[in-house]
């Protein structure tokens, strides 16, 4: 029989005791309990006084924003309850430990309380535990913007500078992920930096009033685009825009009928330069 957790707090962290594991020794079941310590402390101690934050929601979607000083492993433990039940981790190609964290929540239901915490393992096997925190999704409207860029509405990728490896636009760090309505996949170039770009063909011509774009950055700093411009199927240049950030998407108004939208990057942090999302609105 396991035997229970013990643990202690103070007041920097707390330390938990575990001597739940016992490895088996052979298959005549017999089994030796070994008893092992893992050191268990406040996120806070990480974050600079900056509480991770759940942004970007939406009925079904939110990302968890986090940016550690000690490079971490992060993931977040969500559920409808305090006893969670899903957990989500970043999405770098790296994998591993790193410092700006943004692990995406997806498959939510609309008009839903949840219950999030974050955690991160750094490499000497410290643990960094948040407090949970709650966020409710968006209710589900009938009048909700509609993506045009957006496989579901019809959209295509017309050409794109490279995808990651080598693969096809539906396959995993394809073109494809950077207009499939998902935060958990992204589009990725081979290395192209500045010579990246990604083109759209909408399903038909639309007065565009405005789009949103979510590059992807790796957890080194980059892959990140800074700025970049956009060239209607008419030839008409818009921009440059420059990008903030990689939190989230951003917005930039423009005002013309297209039937499809090239991005062309401008400034980046080199690399594998890509998007998580794209997209194109109407009035």
């Amino acid at each position: 029989m396991a035997r229970a957790k013990t643990g202690r707090f103070s007041g920097v962290g707390f330390a938990v005791l575990l001597a739940s594991v016992t490895p088996l020794t052979g298959f005549n079941g017999n089994a030796g309990a070994k008893e092992f310590s893992v050191s268990v402390r406040s996120i806070d101690e990480v974050s600079d006084g900056k509480v991770p934050l759940v942004a970007e929601i939406t009925s079904t979607e939110a990302v968890l924003v986090f940016v550690s000083n000690r490079a971490l492993a992060c993931s977040v433990v969500f559920g409808e309850t305090r006893k969670f039940g899903r957990v989500a981790v970043d999405q770098d190609m790296d994998g591993g430990a790193h410092s700006d964290h943004h692990p995406p929540l997806t498959g939510l239901k609309p008009a839903t309380e949840y219950y999030v915490r974050v955690q991160g393992t750094a490499a000497d096997g410290t643990l960094y535990v948040g407090e949970i925190q709650s966020f409710r999704t968006l209710a589900q409207t009938a009048g909700a913007p509609v993506n045009l860029a957006a496989l579901a509405a019809g959209a295509r990728v017309g050409a794109v500078s490279s995808n990651y490896g080598g693969a096809k636009n539906e396959e995993p760090w394809g073109a494809n992920s950077a207009i499939d309505g998902s935060r958990s996949t992204a589009w990725s170039s081979s290395g192209d930096g500045n010579d990246a770009f990604i083109e759209i063909e909408l399903a038909e011509r639309a007065h565009v009033d405005r789009v949103s774009v979510w590059t992807r950055a790796m957890s080194d700093g980059t892959a990140r685009i800074e700025k970049f411009t956009l060239t209607s199927d008419r030839g008409k240049v818009f921009g440059p825009f420059e990008l903030p950030g990689s939190d989230k998407a951003y917005r930039f108004a423009i005002d013309e009928a297209v039937r499809s939208l090239r991005l062309d990057v401008l400034q980046s942090t080199g690399g594998n330069v890509g998007l998580i999302e794209f997209g194109v609105y109407s009035r």
